[in-house]
């Protein structure tokens, strides 16, 4: 697999637990994974929040009539 190397920079404490308990040619592997999974949630949690205020706009009755004020632009007689 393709990848790019990076500097990291670890606090002291982490590095120790790092150095301590992860393989020496397993750090990479570790942190790829670690990353990746904060990634994960990062990115479930972006997908929710959209969901969550395209509900909230549905719901709400001024960005409706709203809706329907544009939705008139569209018809305004230009044609393709």
């Amino acid at each position: 697999m393709r990848g790019h190397n990076v500097n990291i920079y670890f606090y002291e404490r982490i590095y120790n637990k790092v150095k301590n308990l992860i393989a020496e040619r397993k750090i990479s592997e570790f942190v790829n994974r670690a990353v990746e999974k904060e990634l994960e949630k990062k990115e479930k949690t972006s997908k929710e929040k959209l969901k969550e205020a395209y509900q909230r706009t549905a719901k709400s009755k001024k960005m409706r009539a709203e809706d329907k004020i544009w939705e008139g632009s569209i018809e305004d007689g230009i044609d393709e």
